[in-house]
């Protein structure tokens, strides 16, 4: 637990020790950034973002209030300080001064999900996953080219190096090149779309994985996506999957549900949440604690305090929330395993 939780501060100071490279190498965008300051948002120690059809929203008391940053259906939203990727029907769209102003990126398609380097500072790849195909950036996100994912949406990413998995269209693909080629998607897994992705935090040495088919439920592959088996929830629309510690969460078309046996059971949650769909589900406090989190659903953004046993209305009430994100971001989380007798 200490060595989990020293690894989180090292994470969030590294975030936040990038935050500040940023402004004070300076630029046009950062001076912008400074003088919004007096008039705009202040950049606090938790910033909250929600995309919904209505634009990107953003809140610095917990979701308290929340104020649109930009109009257009946003997907996808990934802030870094100042610089804040988000990604939409409009296609990728940067702003230097977290959200005060933006500027288009030449993509053409709707943009569902943004991946960088986990090292940013040493290596500015950026992926970036399409209604169209998975395209990838050498150069921190200014220009980007098409991969060999193509003709299918790109629903998920993740990189734990050196293996890239990529969620969508054409079931979970994964590649050890960097993108240049890619496997799968395995045997067991059903046809559909893939919407929801989770991975062990060790995936390098322990290739476990966890996805959502369409309406099909959960499976899970212990082999890095090489074949794949039921882990529950049959016939429900899994929407987001968020694996911490023993714990797997699941969004899904009739609620939130939780299971701590890899997918054998599943118990459902929220009181508070009766009759909304859980779209997205975010710990922003990961992995120092599970307690608080939040849900944006299909009539707005709901917290809780207790693990998703209870939940409160946190805002948007009339928007269908389609991304969640928070600045400093989570830390990676340490998925731990429990040990058979």
């Amino acid at each position: 637990m200490i060595r989990a939780r020293r690894r989180s501060l090292a994470f969030r100071l590294v975030v936040l020790s990038l935050f500040a490279v940023v402004l004070n190498r300076g630029g046009a965008g950062v001076q912008a950034f400074a003088q919004s300051q007096t008039t705009g948002p202040v950049v606090t120690s938790l910033t909250l973002f929600a995309g919904s059809p209505a634009g990107l929203w953003r809140s610095g008391d917990w979701g308290g209030t929340w104020q649109l940053a930009r109009p257009g259906a946003v997907h996808a939203i990934l802030p870094f300080g100042p610089r804040v990727f988000a990604g939409g029907e409009a296609g990728l769209l940067v702003s230097e001064d977290f959200g005060q102003s933006w500027a288009e990126v030449a993509v053409e398609s709707t943009v569902l999900t943004i991946l960088p380097s986990r090292y940013p500072l040493s290596d500015p790849t950026v992926f970036v996953g399409t209604a169209a195909g998975l395209l990838k950036s050498d150069d921190g996100g200014r220009t980007f080219r098409p991969t060999s994912v193509t003709g299918a949406a790109v629903h998920r990413l993740d990189w734990p190096g050196p293996a890239l998995v990529v969620a969508g269209g054409k079931g979970v693909l994964v590649s050890n090149d960097a993108g240049a080629s890619f496997t799968g998607p395995g045997t067991g897994l059903p046809a559909g779309e893939v919407h929801a992705l989770a991975l062990s935090s060790f995936f390098a040495v322990d290739p476990v994985l966890f996805a959502g088919v369409g309406d099909q439920g959960v499976f899970r592959s212990s082999d890095g996506g090489k074949s794949w088996t039921a882990a529950g929830l049959a016939g429900q629309a899994v929407n987001d999957l968020v694996w911490l510690g023993p714990m797997l969460y699941a969004a899904t078309g009739a609620g939130l549900f939780r299971t701590e046996d890899v997918g054998k059971n599943w118990t459902p949650l929220g009181e508070g949440l009766k009759g909304r769909a859980a779209l997205r589900l975010m710990f922003p406090l990961a992995p120092d604690s599970g307690a608080e989190a939040f849900v944006g659903t299909d009539q707005g953004v709901f917290r809780t305090t207790d693990g998703g046993l209870h939940w409160v209305k946190a805002g948007l009430g009339s928007e269908r929330v389609l991304s969640l994100a928070t600045f400093p971001p989570p830390a990676p989380v340490l998925n731990k395993k429990k040990r058979k007798n």
